[in-house]
């Protein structure tokens, strides 16, 4: 395994971690205009990161492709709506429920990856799948209420990740266009709300610099996850990936009192041993396919001596 992969690996899902201390430190904004900065600041940063690297003549050849553009297109509302519930989600003390949808999310890839990209399921994935679905479905049913947050960020973000599977666009290029095009949207909104008098930027410094910072910290674990993707296996990858939900849930708990009691103990705990039993199929499948082509690999030696 490649250790700098991995450290990068880890500092993007730390930063995903513990980014809701962040956003709540901006809390006495609208989330809506919270979101529409967050497009606004990461559209500059990652346009000024292209120019500065001079990747600018990788990065206009997208802008004339179609297809590709109409699948960043469809990014771009994915995300604007996973951006806005989340950060609404933080706000709004929902900080335990934000994190149990990321906790869902890879198993959801699985399901995605059989409706979309045909691929098979195994048996330990399916009863991973059910196991997390009897956990939603026990939070339903005893709490009364349906974890919408949850689901909401699960579903887009995994159909944000499916449509991304498809591209080949650095994650940089991708970030231009994405909040490029919702950049018009968002400075109108922004202006509307300058216009009548209910804009937060410029009220004070502290709220201003949070604000323009909400792009680094955006795009800051997006390049670390690209750098690591390429430096080490996805099962490494998806090793790492409940950091980010762990500490989300740790930060709502400890830090936020948020509520967790033994409703959500359970739930969670069902799609907890979905994810134990979701990895170790992952280590398990990755070992047996390594075997079987160090025996092609063996088989071809001895047919050419």
């Amino acid at each position: 395994m490649n250790n700098l992969g991995f450290v990068y690996a880890l500092i993007a899902y730390f930063i995903w971690g513990v980014v809701p201390i962040f956003w709540r430190w901006v809390d006495h904004v609208d989330s809506i205009e919270i979101v529409a900065h967050r497009m606004v600041w990461s559209f500059v940063l990652a346009l000024l990161l292209t120019l500065v690297l001079r990747q600018w003549r990788v990065f206009l050849p997208i802008l004339k492709q179609r297809k590709v553009m109409g699948r960043l297109f469809i990014a771009s509302m994915l995300i604007s709506v996973n951006w806005g519930v989340y950060i609404w989600a933080i706000n709004d003390g929902r900080i335990v429920e934000g994190s149990m949808g990321y906790y869902i999310n890879p198993l959801l890839n699985v399901f995605v990856g059989m409706l979309v990209f045909g691929e098979t399921l195994r048996p330990n994935q399916w009863l991973a799948i059910g196991l997390a679905a009897v956990g939603v479905a026990y939070l339903i049913f005893v709490h009364g209420e349906i974890p919408y947050v949850a689901l909401i960020l699960a579903v887009t973000f995994s159909a944000y990740g499916a449509v991304k599977k498809s591209l080949e666009v650095p994650a940089v290029h991708g970030m231009v266009v994405e909040t490029g095009i919702v950049l018009i949207p968002a400075c109108v909104y922004l202006s509307y709300l300058s216009m009548n008098g209910s804009f937060a930027f410029g009220g004070d410094m502290r709220t201003d610099v949070l604000l323009i910072l909400g792009g680094a910290v955006t795009l800051a674990p997006l390049l670390f996850f690209a750098a690591a993707a390429q430096r080490i296996s996805l099962t490494a990858l998806g090793m790492t990936q409940y950091l980010g939900p762990s500490l989300q849930l740790i930060i709502g708990v400890f830090m936020y009192n948020e509520p967790f009691g033994s409703e959500r103990q359970i739930a969670f705990g069902c799609i907890w041993v979905a994810l134990l039993i979701y990895s170790v199929d992952q280590i398990n499948n990755r070992r047996r396919r390594r075997k079987a082509a160090d025996n092609a690999a063996g088989v071809v030696v001895k047919v050419d001596q």
